[in-house]
C-alpha cells in the first residue's frame, strides 16, 4: 500500500504543474491543497517546514521538499521505495 501524497500548491505555478504531472505519470494519488489567497495557510506551513517555496510536498508524514526535490528523487530512483508504506 502506498503512502499518503500531499501537495501544497499554487494554481498558476509552474513547479506545481510539473509536480503533479510526475506524480500523476507515475499513477500516483494525491491530495492537493490549493492555496491561493492563503497567505496566512503559506506562512503557517513555511513555519512547519522551513521552506518558503511552492510546491511543498508530503510522502506519509515526511516534508521531501519541492519539485527539484521530488524530481531528484525520481531520478535518482528513490522515489517508488518512498511511496511504499
Amino acid at each position: 500500500m502506498a503512502k499518503k501524497v500531499k501537495i501544497y500548491t499554487w494554481t498558476v505555478c509552474p513547479y506545481c504543474v510539473r509536480a503533479k504531472n510526475l506524480l500523476n505519470n507515475k499513477g500516483v494519488l494525491f491530495e492537493e491543497i490549493n492555496l491561493d489567497g492563503q497567505e496566512n495557510e503559506l506562512e503557517a506551513l513555511s513555519a512547519k517546514t522551513g521552506y518558503r517555496m511552492i510546491p511543498q510536498i508530503f510522502i506519509g508524514d515526511e516534508f521531501i521538499g519541492g519539485f527539484q526535490d521530488l524530481s531528484a528523487l525520481e531520478a535518482a530512483g528513490t522515489l517508488d521505495k518512498k511511496l511504499q508504506d
